[in-house]
């Protein structure tokens, strides 16, 4: 038997209370249970006492037989000092996505038109009054 450190919910609708439970890992989230070792209450602020309290020797002891917490109960057991967690890094989280992505680079691509645009008109104009003032300077000196 497959046995996991989890949370168990309880609690009314948008007020959340949690068990800590040692269950089988196939059993439901809230069902049968073999024991519970701690409880969680995410409502309380994060430095109060009673946020999170554990029965630390059964953890341990669960934990010694072989049990496996869920990640949510592993960060809880790492801030308690029972068990150390190894810090995951997600390097793509804050990486877009593929849609907007390609509406950055297309976005890019039209500002470099419409700057490209302003460049050759306003080369055209000056280009246009550069033979004016040399026609202008050659009567001039005639």
């Amino acid at each position: 038997m497959s046995v996991s450190i989890r949370l168990s919910r309880g609690g009314a609708k948008k007020r959340p209370y949690y068990k800590i439970v040692v269950s089988n890992s196939r059993a439901p989230r809230d069902g049968k249970y073999l024991e519970q070792v701690g409880t969680y209450n995410p409502i309380l602020a994060k430095d109060d006492e009673n946020r999170v309290r554990l029965v630390e020797d059964r953890v341990r002891y669960w934990i010694g037989v072989g049990a496996q917490p869920t990640d949510r109960v592993a960060r809880l057991l790492d801030k308690a000092g029972i068990k150390e967690r190894a810090a995951t890094v997600n390097a793509k989280k804050g990486e877009p996505g593929q849609k907007a992505k390609d509406r950055a680079e297309e976005k890019a691509e039209k500002l470099r038109e419409a700057e490209e645009a302003a460049a050759a008109a306003a080369a055209a104009p000056a280009a246009e009054e550069a033979p004016a003032e040399a026609a202008a300077e050659e009567s001039t000196e005639a």
